[in-house]
């Protein structure tokens, strides 16, 4: 590597910590370490040229749980761990509003809601309504799930649907386009294309080595999610999601977030296209992998119900298909700890980044004497 004394001056040596990935997570341990040390020294390393994974490819729910995902939670989940899940949740999103602004993101309220094809799994969801909105009070301090009728028109699916009155949406780009310019302004140095290869430490530094050669810094901290099994050795699958956006449609009147399935499927109006994505479920072990693309027959599925549910009777056509990797395991609880002496992570998140990236972020922070 041809690289200066004055380059390697500036990037490669005299770090006091390093991140590995420049997504929510990232970034957000980024800016509660510097808060919490100005002085500090702190080199951000990225896979791609963007955020890679799914930070800014999501859908922007601001969401912590339809009810059939709760349910779903509580079969492998106490009671007290699925309120825990949901409070870290919105936690979350109260930490990443008020750190960028609801102007900044583009947060909107319109509600969340839960659409069922099938009637009998709609009347068990609609029976847990009281008991979850039970389980919740504590945290919101007043009832989050109702039914609501079919006012948006959607087809070939049951009458009513189930609302939850505090869900949002946001701009994910926006939200990361701010808390790139935020790191910035920080005095944060982020580094794009840089792949790690492997890490090593010894008493005082931790060695990265990468494909532009070998960094140092007194502590490592990875926020690879979904990328984080292969360096790491930790529990955490890879989870793709694909998705799909219409071209702009006239007099498209749908608002808010809307999910299927145990949040298997999900759906929203932006810039007056109808976005579109999910179907992991049809081929979990296919979509567990780190390779960005899509297939046919989930593709397949998503326009099917984009045609026969979501837009009936109304013409459109697909402009994009893009999919991110998320990071999930066999518990909704993200790994946030201390891995040896001076290395640290903060992943798997569930599918919720979002919700809890800005919390894990801070948590991760928090673990740093």
């Amino acid at each position: 590597m041809n690289y200066s004394y004055w380059e390697y001056k500036e990037w490669f040596a005299h770090n006091n910590f390093a991140i590995v990935g420049s997504g929510i997570v990232g970034l957000n341990t980024a800016i509660q370490l510097k808060k919490r040390f100005p002085k500090a020294r702190i080199l951000i390393l990225e896979k791609g040229m963007l955020p890679q994974g799914a930070s800014t490819k999501n859908a922007g729910f601001a969401c912590f749980g339809s009810v059939s995902e709760l349910l779903s939670d509580l079969e492998s989940h106490s009671e007290q761990e699925v309120f825990q899940l949901v409070k870290k949740r919105w936690d979350g999103l109260q930490l990443l509003r008020n750190l960028l602004g609801d102007i900044s993101i583009d947060y909107q309220h319109h509600y969340g809601y839960e659409l069922f094809v099938e009637e009998r799994f709609y009347q068990k969801c609609v029976e847990k309504i009281p008991f979850l909105n039970e389980l919740l009070k504590p945290l919101f301090h007043k009832e989050v799930y109702s039914v609501e009728n079919n006012h948006y028109g959607f087809q070939n699916i049951v009458p009513n649907y189930i609302k939850n009155h505090l869900e949002g949406q946001i701009d994910t780009g926006k939200m990361m386009g701010k808390l790139l310019s935020l790191t910035q302004e920080m005095g944060i140095k982020i580094l794009n294309n840089i792949e790690v290869k492997s890490f090593s430490e010894d008493e005082t530094n931790v060695k990265i080595d990468t494909n532009q050669g070998t960094f140092v810094t007194e502590k490592l901290l990875f926020t690879t999610n979904g990328f984080s099994e292969k360096l790491l050795g930790e529990v955490v699958e890879p989870a793709r999601a694909q998705v799909l956006i219409t071209k702009p449609l006239k007099n498209l009147h749908i608002k808010g977030t809307f999910h299927l399935d145990e949040g298997y499927y999900y759906f929203r109006n932006i810039d007056n296209r109808i976005l579109f994505g999910g179907g992991r479920n049809l081929d979990f072990s296919g979509e567990k992998t780190t390779v960005f693309g899509q297939t046919k027959p989930i593709q397949n599925k998503l326009e099917e119900f984009l045609k026969t549910v979501i837009l009936p009777n109304i013409a459109h056509e697909i402009e994009h298909r893009w999919s991110g990797i998320m990071g999930v395991g066999n518990q909704k609880k993200p790994i946030v700890k201390q891995i040896s002496n001076r290395v640290y992570c903060g992943i798997r998140l569930g599918g919720m980044g979002v919700a809890i990236g800005s919390i894990v972020g801070k948590d991760l922070a928090d673990l740093i004497e």
